[in-house]
């Protein structure tokens, strides 16, 4: 059987070069590989001052257990409070419509540029025992903040929650709406929608945000400091033993505690790396 000749000339062969492997021009791949060494470079040099012979026993010691336990304890509880507070936060602002919406979505933000310290202030003028909140809660209940453990979570969950809200956010206008208004038209309520169709949507939205909340919370140190203050056993997290430990000279003991944090980032990385890292 011979072949039918159609009169239609065949596609052109397309080439399938990548275009990101085209030639690089000099003048964007210099800058570009100085970024790239500025980045790296503070890396390479905590791990080459690692003290690998006496590592194993600095990481067993009482005060690097201690504060990586109370650093823990209290980021998940202060990501367990951003869940609670942050997912109707964001639904609210992807599905609301209300007067001031925008100054409300950039007050969120605040925290992401406010300087942390400054943070610190603000949650003691706040919630201190002279505070605007604060003095009420002591007069009434006893109850004070500053100094202690839960003071530690509250200045953990003040600055990591616009993380935790930006992500859910972005991740419920993302989302195909055309669900919720199907389940809305069988006649499920506003919370079965929200229960049983939109957190299954956004549900690796929120997994990747509460990830960002929980390392941004353990790396805290500024608003902890200055609203929690630095007791070993009480308040004293990783980054304020970091902090401590510099101070009393041990550089060695400073750079192992850098490095649990270190690898506590690259964790979070690799956590989020097909979420956000999806570039080849």
């Amino acid at each position: 059987m011979t072949r039918l000749d159609t009169g239609v000339a065949p596609p052109a062969a397309t080439s399938r070069r990548p275009a990101h492997t085209a030639r690089v021009p000099l003048p964007l791949l210099l800058p570009a590989l100085l970024g790239l060494v500025f980045l790296i470079l503070p890396v390479i040099g905590l791990l080459a001052r690692v003290p690998w012979a006496t590592l194993p026993q600095r990481l067993t010691s009482s005060e690097v257990l201690e504060a990586l336990r109370l650093s823990v304890l209290t980021a998940t509880l202060a990501t367990l409070g951003c869940l609670v507070l942050g997912v109707p936060l964001a639904w609210m602002l992807s599905r609301v419509t209300f007067p001031g919406r925008r100054f409300v979505r950039a007050l969120i933000t605040v925290p992401l540029v406010l300087p942390p310290v400054v943070g610190g202030i603000a949650l003691l003028l706040a919630l201190g025992r002279r505070g605007l909140v604060g003095q009420w809660l002591d007069t009434n209940f006893g109850f004070t903040l500053p100094f202690t453990t839960a003071g530690v979570v509250v200045a953990e969950s003040f600055v990591a929650l616009p993380f935790l809200v930006i992500s859910v956010e972005g991740a419920l206008r993302g989302a195909d709406a055309r669900y919720e208004e199907a389940a809305a038209t069988l006649g499920a309520s506003r919370w079965t929608t929200f229960t049983h169709v939109t957190l299954p949507l956004v549900g690796p939205g929120i997994a990747a945000g509460a990830v960002l909340c929980w390392a941004r919370a353990l790396g805290e140190f500024g608003a902890t400091i200055t609203f929690a203050g630095n007791f070993p056993g009480i308040t004293q997290t990783m980054p304020l033993a970091v902090y401590q430990t510099m101070e009393s000279g041990d550089l060695e003991g400073a750079v192992v505690l850098s490095l649990i944090l270190l690898v506590v980032s690259v964790t979070v990385l690799a956590a989020l790396r097909d979420r956000w890292l999806t570039a080849p």
